[in-house]
């Protein structure tokens, strides 16, 4: 049996407060030397996962106010989905919180007074009451909340709604980004028989990269044309809902004269797309020419430079 609701507000949502005679039906949180929370000065205590509706959910409890919400004075207790895989989904719920009353042995229940249905979504993975009770109204010996520094939470959850959004994800765009520049020596260049070789590695980013040359061409570049690409190094580290938006510079470097040949790209590159560049970076007639620089006592210079602007990951 639950009494007539008494409503206040919060944030402008009615919050309405009852007295009920019969337990939380989905779950209950027991705590035995609750002032320890508060002596230690634990900011929160997040309960076991339950289930609920199908999903998998835990209690979120603030012994002395959520500060993060500037609640002082106030037990703030929510309601929270622990289920990760369902957070690309939207999930309508309508809850309850409970406290138990121990010297009458009821619950105080806690609920949205217009019964309105409460959305968890991505990051808005939570809900609930930043003034749950008031802690001067919970200590109080005579209320029942608190009887030999033990008290008993709860939560019914009952899912009205949910709508697969699908997979989500999220762009960081990186503010003042920074460049990093590798300079490649290849010497003995005449003797480079191999489709393609690698620079070593080098950091851009939290990412490793290598410059590829392929001294023979490739693709339509391929029996005419020096190819040049910048790669992701590390394959393996990339996730494959990961995108990594690079801006990039591959210089083939005149030693005589500096007049430099240089390509300049921004590319999204991903676990299908790990390399970007130039099958026709430059032609076997003009890298050749001595007064041109580029290949000098059968030394080759090439340069990359590469600022990572921004990184693609799935939520």
């Amino acid at each position: 049996m639950a009494s007539n609701p008494v409503s206040t507000t919060q944030d402008g949502i009615a919050v309405a407060r009852s007295i009920s005679d019969a337990p939380p039906t989905h779950y209950v949180v027991k705590i035995q030397s609750f002032s320890l929370l508060l002596k230690i000065s634990v900011e929160k205590y997040e309960s076991g996962d339950f289930e609920a509706g199908g999903y998998k959910w835990k209690l979120v409890l603030y012994p002395s106010g959520n500060k993060s919400r500037n609640v002082k004075d106030y037990i703030s207790l929510y309601l929270a989905i622990a289920d990760t895989d369902s957070r690309s989904s939207e999930v309508c719920v309508s809850f309850k919180l409970f406290l138990l009353d121990q010297n009458q042995d009821n619950y105080l229940v806690v609920h949205d007074a217009a019964e309105k249905e409460r959305r968890f979504r991505g990051l808005r993975n939570q809900s609930g009451f930043d003034q749950f009770l008031p802690l001067r109204t919970f200590n109080d010996v005579a209320s029942g909340y608190l009887v030999d520094d033990t008290c008993v939470f709860g939560a019914e959850v009952y899912v009205t709604k949910e709508m697969s959004t699908g997979k989500g994800e999220s762009l960081s765009m990186i503010k003042d980004a920074s460049s990093s520049k590798h300079i490649w020596r290849i010497e003995n260049f005449s003797k480079m028989d191999l489709e393609c070789y690698d620079s070593q590695t080098f950091f851009s980013g939290d990412n490793k990269w290598k410059i590829q040359m392929y001294p023979k061409g490739r693709r339509h570049g391929l029996g005419s044309h020096i190819s040049l690409y910048l790669a992701l190094a590390d394959p393996k580290a990339i996730p494959s809902s990961s995108k990594i938006l690079a801006e990039f510079t591959l210089r083939m470097v005149d030693q005589m004269q500096g007049r430099h040949i240089s390509g300049k790209v921004s590319y999204w590159f991903s676990e299908s797309n790990l390399e970007n560049g130039w099958a026709k970076y430059v032609t076997f007639g003009y890298f050749n020419l001595p007064s041109n620089g580029c290949l000098v006592k059968d030394v080759c210079v090439v340069e990359a430079q590469v600022t990572v602007l921004g990184v693609t990951n799935a939520i």
